[in-house]
């Protein structure tokens, strides 16, 4: 392929792929997308800034979807002021089914949106960062959610646009080999939940980032100062 788009939040998946994407598959024009869906923080945000710079992109667009997070009020603790960003030890049965964490048909509206934008411009093939670990509370990162998408989006009688997934079997700790191979600077990624100086260590995303490091055998570089 000689054109992609990435969508990249600035958390360790997307920006693993994002780098996989420019340098790992080598497509010649590589474009990124974020959102601002009504999260309660901005540090994901500004790593997805400085790593779209880091890896050359073509252009990064972040669009302002403010209205989401009230679209979506009493539904998720990602965009809600009022719901509180649980613990992960605080969770158990059908908590981890489908988390506090998770926001309602968040990926489904963002692929949507993802689609249009590169069908505007081209662009046959955009990629996101499900990957293995997500399919236990998140049925939008499930392969499952992917073939059917698609099938939509195959629907369309003019320029197509197909999601990838690459990652979607794979674990964290597998994209983080795969990042260190790659030269990814994983101190310009934010994963926690909660928008403070350090992360939190406590809520899932921390959770399972430090399990992920851990597996792979690698220091988490937010976490070494």
């Amino acid at each position: 392929m000689d054109k992609a788009l990435v969508l990249l939040s600035g958390g360790m998946d997307s920006t693993t792929l994002l780098h996989h994407v420019v340098k790992g598959l080598g497509v010649g024009e590589v474009s990124a997308l974020s959102f601002l869906y009504g999260q309660k923080h901005g540090r994901e945000l500004e790593a997805a800034v400085w790593q779209a710079r880091a890896a050359g992109v073509k252009a990064h667009d972040v669009v302002d979807m403010g209205f989401f997070g009230r679209l979506t009020a009493g539904g998720s603790a990602l965009t809600d002021p009022a719901i509180a960003v649980p613990r992960m030890a605080d969770l158990s049965g059908p908590m981890l089914n489908q988390p506090p964490t998770y926001v309602p048909n968040r990926n489904m509206i963002l692929l949507s949106l993802a689609a249009a934008y590169a069908e505007a411009r081209g662009i046959a093939d955009v990629f996101y960062g499900a990957q293995r670990q997500d399919r236990y509370g998140y049925w939008d990162c499930t392969p499952e959610f992917l073939e059917r998408i698609n099938g939509v989006l195959g629907l369309n009688r003019g320029r197509g646009v197909r999601i990838h997934a690459p990652f979607i079997g794979m674990s964290k700790a597998d994209e983080l080999r795969l990042g260190a191979e790659l030269g990814v600077d994983y101190g310009h990624t934010w994963t926690c939940y909660r928008g403070e100086a350090r992360p939190c260590g406590e809520c899932p995303s921390c959770v399972e980032r430090a399990g992920a490091f851990e597996a792979a055998g690698m220091m988490d570089p937010l976490l070494a100062s």
